[in-house]
């Protein structure tokens, strides 16, 4: 799909780069030649990754650990990586925290944890990025948000609140810095299966019910987002500026991600949320 180097004279720093999507992300943009800063919380996963990475396409990884929610961790990073390859031409958005649970039922602790991963850890990898970015007078911004983002759903209202604001943050500086050379843009993508996010968000026995409202009758495929990603990083997209592409086998047309759940009586909410709570459950040392 792509033509071989396209990505070659790319540094691109994937928050949440260790797993799942932006694992996938990573590797394609390293098949296409790009250098990666990754990071995450967890070391192990992330040193794992990148060896992966590392050794399926010859293209170097630095990964390094980091809490996006704190400014002074990925500033860090950031400098980092451009310590090591000289620069940082893109960057994803991809960290993310997410739960299935009726909102009366939220501390405002659990409030607060979602939107400072995904909101305010997207703005300090945005503004440690941006500001070199200015300077180096390009670069390329791009945030993976979700399609209740502009229509909100129920049962996930912290992380709807947090992907509003990453969409509203990509389109304001998708005018305000395009004048340093900088784009902006957001992937809302559906149901795609990983071992994180999707198992916190898919309940035991309805995997069938949630393909049948996707009109294509089937879950995302990493691949498909993954070249999707790769194309709004590359200088293919250089007059795609400000837009969010919905990649879900038109799901949200045919009412959304959760919002059916409210349908169903409340003892089968419950019940069907604490299966998920522990299947996701840490085992006590």
């Amino acid at each position: 799909m792509f033509k071989d180097g396209l990505l070659a004279d790319e540094v691109i720093f994937v928050t949440g780069g260790g797993s799942g999507l932006g694992k996938s992300m990573s590797l394609r943009f390293a098949e296409l030649g790009a250098r990666l800063v990754i990071c995450g919380r967890r070391e192990g996963i992330l040193e794992s990754a990148a060896q992966e990475i590392e050794e399926a396409t010859g293209s170097e990884v630095l990964a390094l650990p980091c809490d996006v929610r704190d400014l002074g961790q990925v500033e860090a990073v950031v400098q980092a990586g451009i310590d090591r390859f000289g620069h940082i031409s893109g960057l994803v958005n991809n960290a993310a925290g997410n739960f299935l649970a009726q909102t009366e039922t939220l501390s405002s602790n659990a409030f607060r944890t979602v939107v400072d991963i995904v909101l305010t850890g997207s703005f300090h990898a945005t503004l440690a990025c941006g500001r070199h970015m200015i300077e180096k007078g390009r670069g390329t911004v791009l945030s993976i948000t979700t399609t209740y983002a502009w229509t909100g759903s129920a049962f996930v209202v912290p992380s709807a609140c947090a992907k509003a604001g990453v969409l509203a943050m990509t389109r304001s500086l998708a005018v305000e810095w395009a004048r340093y050379g900088i784009r902006l843009n957001a992937i809302a993508p559906g149901p795609f299966p990983t071992e994180g996010a999707f198992s916190r968000l898919m309940p035991p026995g309805i995997e069938e019910a949630a393909i049948r409202k996707i009109p294509l009758r089937r879950f995302g495929e990493h691949q498909e987002l993954a070249n999707l990603a790769t194309y709004l990083m590359s200088p293919q997209s250089a007059y795609v500026n400000g837009e969010v592409v919905t990649i879900d086998g038109g799901e949200w047309l045919n009412g959304g991600e959760f919002n059916h759940f409210t349908s169903l009586p409340d003892e089968q909410i419950d019940g069907m949320f604490e299966q998920l709570r522990a299947a996701t459950r840490k085992p006590s040392k």
